[in-house]
């Protein structure tokens, strides 16, 4: 299967998919067919605000009809930013989208939690990552201290990389929601929280959200069914 990548917003996110999926093949023994076009970080970053998901499932369809002209089977938004206007993408998309919060909903369900605390961009924090998830009660910092996350966030994705003052946000961040708000585990909600979350045991259980993605697109690109 030939997977059309979006990515660009932002590159760390995009680098952690692309090794995902190469370390995916090699464990599971398929050829990566792959190709990527670029989207814009301050666009989306825009649109998210605006609450303009049209005006943002117009740019992903035109990059997704760059994929299908290249022979891409699938299109995949490396972007959980990218995913509020996922379903206005969907309707309008000449690929099938392989849809992360689908994926991140059903582990849930696997999991038996109830409630999960969340980190990412404003939106995906109030929202609760859109709306989408049923399976557990997502639970978002308060106050300032969400300000203060969804700006460390944003700062971070444009930069592509976590200053130690940004990285003390999303732990105190993290602890209070375990703490004081009784979350079960937290929920990377933002792709490029994997800077942050890369593989350090902070003493508590991580939901990564593009790790689950990654993993779905690789069942469907060795072919098995998602």
């Amino acid at each position: 299967m030939h997977i059309g990548i979006v990515g660009g917003i932002g590159p760390a996110a995009t680098d952690h998919y692309y090794r995902g999926l190469i370390a995916a093949a090699a464990e599971k023994g398929f050829t990566l067919e792959l190709t990527m076009v670029h989207a814009e970080a301050p666009t989306l970053i825009k649109n998210q605000a605006a609450g303009d998901a049209a005006a943002q499932a117009a740019v992903f369809l035109r990059l997704a009809e760059r994929l299908q002209a290249a022979g891409a089977d699938v299109t995949v938004i490396t972007s959980i930013a990218g995913h509020f206007c996922i379903e206005d993408l969907k309707r309008i998309s000449p690929l099938p989208v392989i849809d992360m919060i689908e994926e991140v909903d059903r582990d849930l369900e696997q999991r038996s939690l109830e409630r999960v605390g969340v980190l990412g961009t404003r939106m995906a924090m109030e929202t609760g990552l859109y709306g989408r998830i049923r399976a557990a009660r997502l639970l978002a910092p308060a106050g300032d201290e969400l300000d203060a996350v969804h700006d460390a966030y944003a700062a971070m994705a444009a930069a592509g990389k976590v200053t130690p003052d940004q990285r003390e946000v999303f732990l105190a961040a993290s602890r209070r929601l375990i703490e004081e708000q009784g979350a079960e585990a937290i929920m990377l909600g933002g792709t490029d929280l994997a800077l942050v979350f890369d593989g350090t045991d902070y003493g508590f259980d991580i939901i990564d959200c593009a790790r689950i993605h990654v993993e779905a697109i690789a069942r469907r690109a060795a072919g098995s069914p998602l």
